[in-house]
């Protein structure tokens, strides 16, 4: 036990001394207009890097996202079917199932799912 302890503080006591010595000896970079324009070439960029951003792609990417991730936790449960009893087994995942259709309805009737408006 004493040895583990030991040679966690050691790891860890070296790579901040790493991490120091790295941060004191690193070149400083001078900001000027070159260094932070977007790269094109050695040209002058013909229009600006920050172009506005569509709220509705980014809308329908977090509505994919959360439902991907919710898919990530229905699928445990077809593997925990037999350890189970099944009673327990279908009301949870009537109940999860039921929330994500509740939630599907809501961001329908919102009109969230239209692309075009």
């Amino acid at each position: 036990m004493f040895t583990m302890t030991m040679i966690s503080i050691l790891t860890i006591l070296i790579s901040y001394i790493v991490m120091t010595i790295a941060s004191l000896i690193s070149k400083k970079t001078i900001t000027d207009r070159e260094k932070n324009s977007p790269y094109e070439c050695g040209f002058d960029p013909k229009g600006s890097a920050r172009f506005p951003f569509s709220l509705r792609f980014f809308l329908i990417a977090v509505i994919f996202l959360i439902f991907d991730v919710e898919i990530t936790l229905l699928l445990p449960l077809a593997s925990i079917f037999n350890v189970t009893n099944l009673f327990s087994w279908l009301i949870t995942g009537a109940l999860f199932l039921l929330i994500l259709l509740a939630g599907l309805y809501y961001e329908w009737a919102q009109g969230a799912l239209e692309w075009s408006k």
